[in-house]
C-alpha cells in the first residue's frame, strides 16, 4: 500500500469518526431524553436516514481543513466517505 492509499484511508476513517460524532452531538443537543429512548424513537419513526445525513455535516469542516493544510489525499478520503454516507442514506430512504 503506497502513501496516497494510506492517506486516503486515514481520511475515510476521520470522516467516519466525524459522522459518528456529529450524529451523537446532534442527538445529545436536540434531545432531552436518554439515548436509549432516542434510539427507540428513531427506530419507531424510521429516521435513520435523516440522522445519518445530519451527522455527516462535520465532514464539510474536516474536508476544508485537509484542503487548507494541503492534504489532498486525506480530503479525498473524506469525500469518498461522504459519498458512501449519502449512498447509504439514499438506500435507507428507498427501503
Amino acid at each position: 500500500m503506497n502513501l496516497g492509499q494510506k492517506e486516503t484511508l486515514l481520511g475515510m476513517f476521520v470522516a467516519l469518526f466525524a459522522t459518528l460524532s456529529g450524529m451523537y452531538l446532534f442527538l445529545e443537543i436536540f434531545s432531552s431524553r436518554p439515548l436509549e429512548e432516542v434510539f427507540a424513537k428513531i427506530k419507531e419513526g424510521n429516521l435513520y436516514g435523516p440522522i445519518i445525513a445530519l451527522g455527516a455535516i462535520p465532514n464539510l469542516f474536516v474536508f476544508f481543513v485537509f484542503l487548507r493544510k494541503k492534504q489532498e489525499y486525506r480530503a479525498r478520503g473524506v469525500l469518498i466517505m461522504t459519498f458512501v454516507t449519502a449512498f447509504i442514506t439514499l438506500l435507507i430512504k428507498l427501503i
